[in-house]
C-alpha cells in the first residue's frame, strides 16, 4: 500500500491570514473549508442564466443555498465573481477567465473576489429627522466606524468604514467596522449610534428598508423644503386659509410672503417668523434640528411665531401650519387679541395635508458599497496592471460587481461604487485581517484583452464553467447586462 496520507490540517492561502484548517472545519472567514484534505470554496460560483434553471448543489450531497435570483438583464449566461475565490497572494491569474460569443463579438470576462481593505459604505437615509450633525461620529457596538456627511435633499448621509477604521484604530474597532460593513452590504439590519452622551441617536439601517430612529419607524421622505412645498401646493390653500407656514429645519416657507403667494394675490397677514429671513417667504434656522416638526426640535409649531402685526393682522385670520411630509399639521384662528387659537381643521385643508403626504416617497435606506481595486487585484487580469485602469477609463473594459452595474469614479485607480440591492444576496464575505471580500468582474473583447497583456493561456470557454457544483440563477429583467455592446467605445463607431 502506497497510499499518501493527507495532512490532518491544510493551509489556506486565499488571504493573508493563512489559516490551518482541520478536516471538516472552515477557516476564519467561513468561506473555505477542509473536506477530506481538499480545500473547497463553501459558496458556489454563481452563473446568471437567461433560461429557467434549477439551483445546483455546490458540494456533492449538499443542498443549494436559498437564492432570490435578483440579478441582471439579458438572454445569455454571465459568470459572476460571487463564489469565485481570490488571486491571493496576487501573482496568480483570476480564478475564472471566461470567453463567449456575444452577438458575433468574442468577449471575455475576468472574475475574482477582491480583498478590499480600502472600502466602505455610503449610506443614504431618507428622513427629515435629525440623526446627528455633519462630522458627528457614527458608532457600532461602541466603536467608531464612520461619520455623518453632508445632508442631501430630504436625506441624511453617512460614510462608514474605510481603511482608517479597518486598520488604523484598535483591533476591536477594525473587527466591529468589518462586521458592520459585511452585514450592511449583505442587506442585514445594523444598529448605529450617532453623536455623544445623552444626545446620542439610535438608527437601525437596512438596505431597502425604512430607517428606525430612536425606536420609531420612519414612513415618508419629505416632498421638498418648506419653500418648495409652498410653491407646489399654494393653489390648494387659496380661499381656505389666509396664511400657511410649512415648518422645515432648513427652509421654512410662508405663503403670504412667498413669491407663489404674491403671484396668487394672497394679501399680507402680519405674521412674524422667529428665524433668519432669507428671501421673501423663506426662513432659515427657525429652530434647532431634531425629531419634531419638519426635522426641527419643536413639538408646538406656534413656538416659531412672534406676535402678529396689529396693523396688518385681523381677528379670525385662518392659519394652517404643516410639516414637509404632511404628517404634522395644525389649524388656528386668531382671536380678538390676535393670538392663534386651535380650531377644527376644515376638510379641504385636511385633504391638502393628505396630498402633501401622498406626494412624499417612502422613507428607505440605501447602501452603496465603495472600494478601490488595487494593483494586486488588477494583476489577476493582466501582468501590467496599469493597462487595465487605462482600458476601463477608455471604455474598452466594463466593470461590474456580482453582475450589477457599478459606477467607476474618475481620476486614478479603479474606484467602484455599487448599490448592494442590485447585487446577488450574500455577495460579500470577509477575511479577518480585517477586510471585506467583494465580487468584481471585468468584461472586454478578446482582442482588447490580448492587447492588454492579459492571461490568454487561462481563458476557458463558457461551457467549461457550467458543470456540476456551480449555482445557476435566473436573470432579473429589471437589471443590468454587463456584456451589452452599449457599454463599450468600439460599439459607438470608434475604430480604436
Amino acid at each position: 500500500m502506497n497510499d499518501v496520507l493527507k495532512p490532518e490540517k491544510i493551509r489556506c492561502d486565499a488571504c493573508p491570514v493563512m489559516c490551518y484548517i482541520a478536516d471538516g472545519k472552515a477557516g476564519a472567514c467561513d468561506r473555505y473549508a477542509n473536506h477530506a484534505g481538499e480545500l473547497v470554496r463553501l459558496d458556489p460560483l454563481t452563473i446568471i442564466q437567461g433560461s429557467d434553471q434549477k439551483l445546483v448543489p455546490f458540494l456533492s450531497g449538499g443542498s443549494p443555498q436559498d437564492w432570490d435570483g435578483d440579478i441582471v438583464k439579458g438572454n445569455r449566461p454571465f459568470v459572476t465573481a460571487v463564489g469565485a475565490g481570490t488571486t491571493y497572494p496576487d501573482y496568480k491569474p483570476a480564478p475564472f477567465i471566461v470567453a463567449q460569443d456575444v452577438d458575433g463579438v468574442d468577449m471575455v470576462t475576468i472574475v475574482t473576489e477582491g480583498i478590499f481593505s480600502y472600502c466602505g459604505a455610503k449610506v443614504k437615509i431618507d428622513t427629515d429627522r435629525h440623526i446627528g450633525h455633519e462630522r458627528d461620529v457614527v458608532y457600532a457596538e461602541g466603536e467608531p466606524i464612520g461619520h455623518v456627511m453632508t445632508s442631501e435633499y430630504g436625506s441624511k448621509m453617512l460614510s462608514l468604514g474605510g481603511v482608517e477604521h479597518l486598520t488604523g484604530g484598535s483591533k476591536k474597532e477594525g473587527r466591529v467596522t468589518c462586521n458592520a460593513l459585511l452585514n450592511l452590504c449583505n442587506r442585514e439590519a445594523v444598529e448605529l449610534n450617532i453623536g455623544e452622551g445623552d444626545e446620542q441617536i439610535s438608527v437601525v439601517v437596512q438596505a431597502g428598508m425604512a430607517p428606525v430612529i430612536n425606536g420609531d419607524v420612519e414612513k415618508l421622505m419629505r416632498v421638498g423644503c418648506g419653500s418648495a412645498t409652498i410653491g407646489m401646493f399654494a393653489k390648494q390653500w387659496l380661499d381656505h386659509a389666509d396664511d400657511v407656514v410649512v415648518v422645515d429645519d432648513h427652509i421654512t416657507g410662508v405663503l403670504s410672503e412667498h413669491e407663489a403667494g404674491k403671484q396668487l394675490d394672497v394679501p399680507p397677514t402680519g405674521i412674524k417668523i422667529m428665524g433668519r429671513r432669507s428671501t421673501p417667504g423663506r426662513y432659515f434656522q427657525v429652530a434647532q434640528p431634531g425629531t419634531g416638526w419638519g426635522g426641527t426640535n419643536i413639538d408646538d409649531p406656534l413656538s416659531i411665531l412672534g406676535p402678529f402685526n396689529p396693523k396688518v393682522a385681523w381677528e379670525g385670520l385662518r392659519l394652517l401650519m404643516v410639516s414637509t411630509t404632511g404628517e404634522q399639521s395644525a389649524y388656528y384662528e386668531l382671536d380678538a387679541d390676535l393670538v392663534p387659537q386651535p380650531a377644527s381643521m376644515p376638510k379641504v385643508l385636511i385633504g391638502s395635508t393628505d396630498l402633501i403626504a401622498e406626494n412624499c416617497e417612502p422613507s428607505v435606506c440605501s447602501v452603496l458599497f465603495m472600494g478601490g481595486a488595487g494593483g494586486s487585484l488588477r494583476a489577476g487580469v493582466t501582468e501590467n496592471p496599469v493597462r487595465l485602469t487605462r482600458s476601463v477609463k477608455d471604455a474598452l473594459t466594463h466593470v461590474s460587481c456580482g453582475g450589477a452595474e457599478s459606477y467607476v469614479w474618475p481620476g486614478g485607480g479603479i474606484t467602484v461604487m455599487v448599490d448592494v440591492l442590485d447585487m446577488p444576496t450574500g455577495s460579500f464575505g470577509y477575511v479577518p485581517t480585517p477586510a471585506l471580500v467583494a465580487p468584481i468582474e471585468f468584461s472586454l473583447r478578446v482582442s482588447d484583452y490580448r492587447t492588454l497583456g492579459g492571461h490568454m493561456d487561462e481563458i476557458k470557454p463558457l461551457d467549461a464553467t457550467q458543470s456540476e457544483g456551480f449555482r445557476k440563477v435566473s436573470q432579473n429583467t429589471r437589471g443590468h447586462d454587463p456584456m451589452s455592446h452599449a457599454h463599450y467605445r468600439w460599439s459607438k463607431g470608434d475604430p480604436s
